[in-house]
């Protein structure tokens, strides 16, 4: 895990050893045993993950585990020797994998904790932290409901919220979720549902309800980097229509009907100083009402974190899709070692100790990076500060500082360094 405490450029994606006795070349080495060894299950690789998010719940959340579930594509069109890449795209042509991630937040402040499930789907079948085994692909909603049962039974002391996108639009799925006892919070599409005893279309609800003027502020947020304020209101729909199956492999596009069922349609603008609607959204939840509208909608906002997971495991720090591991096993092993480097990270990022502060600043130092006007460090900083901080005490530990001075000397004729 220590390795991978480091962002990382594309062209050097390997795994960044600390200055020990040991050569480069041994821990890659051992890297390549370790990824690559079907004893090393996917269940024994969370355990880490896990006991990090019941500690996060317990410190950082209040009445709710946020968990939000989220897809990712891999693309590796470049890397020939991974013969296992599934298709992506209506190219038809083997690209990469796709990753569907499960990150525990905080109901306080929307930090991210750790991630609570993954699979990685390539085109023998998925592969998952629910078993040790390959499995046949199945839709993905499906994979959604099959995760959401493998979380909840991780008993985190509080109840889950499962927060997904408009992928998750789907009837079926809600009234199969619902019956489960699940609490949802998903992003919805402009679908028809019934509204004070007429069946009509969000955006009609939408507009009646500007009209009735039932938009409240609730917060100054940011949108694309700039500044904007968030207005909602909510209201109550039935959905009544029946669910639409859509397995077009199998030939299968039943239409299938369900009870109806009420949730809470909770609309939410994004909109600039001058009173420009720059984003609409139709959340829907069966989340029990004493949660507040403005709250529900905050969380969504939260949803984002995820994309910085992802961000954080692609371009802005451990450049995952320049990887060279040939096997989607070995990448799922990687994801898991990588995300716990992410979950340290993060812990650090909200700790409360009374030296968090000046150590946080002392990792940025060390990382080199420059922060904008009025932030004092980014995830990225912390995750390079916290790498380079790692090779000095090592090269401490492993060389006396007489030797360190005198390669100095060497490399550096004209330096002087007191020791």
């Amino acid at each position: 895990m220590a390795d991978h405490l480091d962002t990382a450029h594309s062209t050097a994606s390997g795994i960044h050893a600390l200055p020990d006795v040991a050569t480069a070349f041994a821990h890659a080495q051992g890297a390549w045993r370790f990824f690559n060894n079907n004893r090393v299950t996917y269940g024994d690789l969370m355990k880490p993950l896990l006991e990090a998010a019941r500690q996060g719940v317990a410190s950082d959340c209040r009445d709710h585990v946020l968990v939000v579930h989220d897809w990712s594509f891999l693309t590796y069109k470049a890397h020939a020797s991974k013969k296992d890449r599934a298709v992506l795209s209506s190219s038809g042509k083997p690209s990469g994998y796709e990753i569907l991630a499960s990150l525990a937040i905080s109901d306080r402040d929307g930090s991210p904790l750790a991630p609570l499930a993954m699979s990685l789907r390539c085109d023998r079948g998925t592969h998952c932290t629910r078993t040790s085994k390959l499995r046949e692909t199945i839709s993905p909603l499906d994979e959604v409901t099959a995760t959401i049962e493998h979380v909840e039974a991780h008993q985190l002391d509080r109840p889950l919220v499962h927060i997904i996108d408009a992928e998750a639009d789907s009837v079926g799925h809600f009234r199969q979720w619902d019956a489960l006892g699940r609490r949802f919070l998903v992003r919805a599409d402009d679908r028809l549902a019934v509204w004070e005893g007429i069946e009509q279309r969000f955006s009609v609800i939408h507009q009646e309800l500007r009209r009735q003027k039932r938009f409240r502020h609730t917060r100054q947020v940011r949108y694309h980097g700039k500044r904007a304020w968030q207005f909602v209101c909510e209201t109550q729909v039935v959905l009544t229509r029946p669910a639409q199956r859509n397995r077009p492999a199998k030939g299968d596009r039943r239409r299938i009907p369900g009870r109806p069922l009420t949730l809470r349609l909770v609309i939410s603008e994004v909109r600039s100083a001058g009173g420009k609607v720059l984003a609409v959204w139709y959340l829907l939840s069966n989340v029990e009402s004493k949660v507040s509208t403005a709250k529900l909608a905050l969380w969504y906002y939260w949803r984002w974190k995820v994309e910085d997971y992802f961000k954080l495991l692609k371009s802005c720090g451990m450049q995952l899709e320049s990887w060279l591991q040939q096997t989607a096993p070995a990448i799922m092993r990687r994801l898991l070692v990588a995300s716990m480097a992410c979950v340290t990270v993060w812990k650090l990022n909200r700790s409360k100790h009374p030296q968090a502060d000046k150590v946080r600043r002392l990792l940025v130092r060390l990382s080199g990076r420059q922060m904008k006007y009025n932030v004092t460090h980014t995830i990225p900083a912390l995750l390079a500060g916290l790498q380079l901080l790692l090779k000095m005490l090592t090269a401490l530990e492993s060389y006396a500082l007489e030797e360190l001075l005198e390669a100095l000397a060497v490399a550096l004729p004209n330096h002087s360094a007191d020791p």
